[in-house]
C-alpha cells in the first residue's frame, strides 16, 4: 500500500489525482455546511407551520 502511495505521488498523474482530491474536498466542505445551515433553517420553518396548525 505504501509503494502505490509513493508511486502515484511521484508521478505527474498522481499530482492530478492530488489535485481532484483538494478540489472534492473542498466541495463536500461547502456542500455539508449549506445541507446543515439549510437544514436548521428547515427545521424552524417545518416547527412553525406545525405550530399554528395545531
Amino acid at each position: 500500500m505504501s509503494e502505490f502511495i509513493r508511486r502515484v505521488w511521484s508521478e505527474d498523474e498522481g499530482q492530478d489525482i492530488a489535485e481532484y482530491a483538494v478540489m472534492l474536498a473542498v466541495i463536500l466542505v461547502l456542500v455539508v455546511g449549506t445541507v446543515r445551515l439549510i437544514g436548521s433553517n428547515a427545521n424552524n420553518a417545518f416547527s412553525n407551520v406545525a405550530s399554528s396548525l395545531q
